[in-house]
């Protein structure tokens, strides 16, 4: 099996560095740890008696929901599609 050529960078997300590996260009990397570390600063802002573990949870946390209304609504969408093309 061969593998993807693999791209590594630090990144920092809530005042700590973190080395990411990934397949996807540095840019996207370093995009997705941006929009983690704003939501984190969003929440933080806030909440300031939250720690940064719970911090960390509440990003996922709202990270996933969006995730998944973003799915229903493609799957809307694909379904509405469908009926229009019979």
């Amino acid at each position: 099996m061969i593998d993807e050529e693999k791209t590594r960078i630090a990144v920092d997300i809530y005042g700590q560095t973190y080395k990411m590996v990934g397949t996807e260009t540095s840019s996207h990397m370093r995009l997705v740890a941006s929009m983690v570390d704003d939501r984190m600063r969003e929440i933080s802002a806030r909440n300031p008696s939250l720690d940064s573990a719970k911090i960390a949870v509440l990003t996922a946390v709202n990270t996933v929901h969006d995730y998944l209304k973003l799915k229903e609504q493609l799957e809307q969408m694909e379904e509405e599609l469908k009926k229009l093309k019979g």
